[in-house]
């Protein structure tokens, strides 16, 4: 049994140490006392010698390198990495060959990716005007924006390149949820297998296998990472509570400019971590106001300062969202649309089709669902079982287990929009009405996250409970009660075991899908440039126009343009003379046919024969290039 000093529970830090007496001597040992727990241990080894001498200045330094190698967060950080590669295994092996999924919206945020980049290097001012949509204003403001990643983006320059950066930032989603959950579990007070097996449930649930395609989605964890930093820096822990001497300031910092780079990801996840935080606020405040806990100045500060750049933050990104709204009023969604796509009372424990475990055995209960891949949203049956355990026996108090099941409540009833009872009138229509920036916000079924995370909280409270009785009983077994005895270690790794079960429920059968090349050669192309068939493949002609960033008439996005459904109609009975005038009058120079995609579009019966009067024809092997205005 593993012998330690004894302490409460609610005083263990890990890299707390004790502070020095300043009116002791520099070079003076302390004072051995009977009661001394050193003197004991040292005891129990069978090492009374006195400690070592000091090291010198490189051994010093080689020493903190090897405490900083074995350290839990190195530690926590490198198991994360390798759980993730492993999860998307074998992704890693072909970054530039394939992407996961599908090559709908996954191509589409790969060319977001290379569009930042080449925005940033070329002209950062006009980053809101991308390349596609012509002639569209604001076309980067469609969709998520990604902005978050901008410091990889400016490694996609190209379209594979894009296409690596892409998918590392995929395999690194999994592990920064991991990371994120964990370290804010850790600062909650949850034991290490409590709090690594609830990590791993949050990082690896069913629902997010549906959500494959979507990074920002993916992208959730710097949302738990932001609150661990925050907690952490204001001295709070939800087993520990306040304790004024462990503010540290700088990681409130750290805390708000992590939130401030999670918004500026996408929105879509964004504007709820902002009410979130808002309402969290709130409740400090109150807090304060009747306890009265002492708080330095610089915590103070750092929550001035970082709460201002938070704020001025996400008001100028969401200043530019709202041009596009106000300009763009399909933009816009209604309470019918959104009901289309929000859960039902059954799909919180339905799987989507990629889980391997649950996908086939849910596939009668996903016909029901009028959109699956946004209402399947299984947060995992392990999950599940051991946070309603953690709602009868847990080591948080019974007024903490009471308020986060009140929490998950108020987010389930949220995440089912206009599906929850009497239409949602008293959860998400009031936010939809009254809260700002709320309405844009398509598929409330995404929240699903925080419920997931909060019962990744009570899971980590039964696990913590069960490796703080195996303590206390191996305790209770030592004859002399002044040493601090631990239950072993083998006791303490069977604890991990439900971790088996929960990556095993989040194992995929989504396929890695290859990369379609580009049927020409986009850099040679004179834009403006419209490629047929248009519509839901416009996500290829984005992500191959990375190469050079021709100007494209076509585009997909969170929505479709009035604009750009003029366009498409202009070109319905291409290549007659009609639809030509009508190209050239818009202002298109160059219509590229995609040969292998024509049967089954609405251009299937295109004359792809005949060459136009007064327009040059180039044929390939797989397009033809129309230029309607031939020098």
């Amino acid at each position: 049994m593993a012998i330690t000093k004894p302490e409460s529970e609610d005083e263990r830090e890990p890299d707390a140490a004790p502070a020095p007496d300043p009116a002791a001597p520099a070079d003076a040992a302390p004072a051995a006392t009977d009661d001394d727990p050193d003197r004991w241990r040292r005891f129990a080894d069978g090492d009374p010698a006195a400690p070592p001498a000091r090291p010198g200045r490189l051994s010093a330094i080689g020493r903190t390198l090897a405490r900083a190698a074995r350290s839990e967060w190195t530690l926590a950080a490198l198991f994360s990495v390798l759980l993730a590669v492993a999860m998307t295994w074998p992704l890693a092996t072909k970054l530039d060959e394939v992407i996961p999924h599908d090559t709908g919206d996954p191509l589409l945020l790969t060319y977001i990716l290379g569009w930042v980049g080449h925005a940033l290097l070329d002209n950062p001012a006009g980053i809101w005007d991308t390349n596609s949509f012509w002639p569209l204003t604001d076309a980067y403001l469609f969709t998520d924006t990604l902005l978050g990643y901008a410091p990889l983006a400016l490694f996609a320059t190209s379209p594979a390149s894009a296409l690596v950066v892409y998918n590392l930032l995929y395999i690194g989603t999994f592990a920064l949820a991991f990371l994120g959950a964990y370290a804010l579990l850790r600062q909650l007070g949850a034991r290490v297998a409590g709090s690594a097996v609830a990590a791993a449930a949050f990082a690896y649930a069913p629902w997010k296998l549906g959500q494959a395609g979507h990074l920002q989605v993916l992208s959730c964890g710097g949302i738990a990472l932001a609150l661990a930093m925050l907690a952490r820096g204001h001295g709070w822990s939800l087993r520990g509570g306040f304790k004024a001497e462990r503010q540290r300031p700088g990681w409130i910092i750290a805390g708000w400019l992590t939130a401030l780079w999670q918004f500026a990801i996408g929105a879509g996840l964004g504007i709820p971590f902002v009410y979130l935080l808002l309402g969290i606020g709130v409740v400090v405040g109150l807090h304060w106001l009747v306890l009265r806990p002492r708080l330095r100045w610089q915590t103070l500060a750092a929550d001035g300062i970082g709460g201002a750049v938070f704020s001025l933050g996400v008001l100028w990104i969401a200043d530019k969202h709202a041009v596009v709204a106000q300009n763009y009023p399909e933009s816009v969604r209604d309470a019918e649309y959104i009901s289309w796509f929000s859960p039902t009372w059954q799909s919180f424990i339905i799987a989507p089709q990629e889980s391997r475990v649950w996908g086939a055995a849910h596939e009668a209960a996903r016909a029901d669902l009028t959109w699956a891949p946004e209402q399947a949203l299984l947060v995992g049956f392990t999950l599940t079982a051991l946070a309603v355990a953690g709602l009868i026996w847990s080591c948080w108090s019974g007024w903490q287990r009471f308020w986060l099941a009140l929490g998950g409540g108020v987010v389930f009833a949220i995440s089912m929009g206009p599906n929850f009872l009497d239409h949602g009138s008293w959860a998400w229509a009031l936010l939809y009405e009254y809260a700002p920036g709320w309405s844009a916000i398509r598929t409330p079924g995404r929240l699903v996250l925080y419920l997931t995370l909060i019962m990744a909280v009570l899971a980590a409270g039964t696990l913590t409970r069960i490796a703080d009785e195996a303590d206390e009983v191996s305790h209770r077994a030592r004859v002399d009660k002044r040493l601090k005895v631990k239950a072993p270690k083998r006791v303490h790794a069977l604890l991990f075991l439900p971790i088996g079960l929960v990556l095993w429920e989040g194992l995929t059968v989504a396929p890695y899908v290859p990369v379609p090349q580009a049927p020409v050669d986009m850099s040679s192309l004179e834009g403006p440039v419209l490629f047929l068939p248009a519509g839901g493949g416009d996500t290829k002609v984005q992500y191959w126009s990375i190469d050079g960033f021709v100007e494209v008439a076509n585009g997909v996005a969170a929505f479709t343009p009035h604009e750009q459904e003029g366009i498409r109609s202009m070109s319905m009975g291409f290549p007659d003379q009609a639809a030509i005038d009508a190209l050239r009058d818009a202002g298109i120079e160059t219509v590229v046919v995609q040969l292998n995609t024509l049967p089954g579009s609405d251009w299937s019966g295109m004359d792809t024969a005949t060459d136009p009067f007064g327009v040059e024809v180039e044929r390939t092997e797989t397009a033809i290039v129309y230029d309607l205005n031939p020098l």
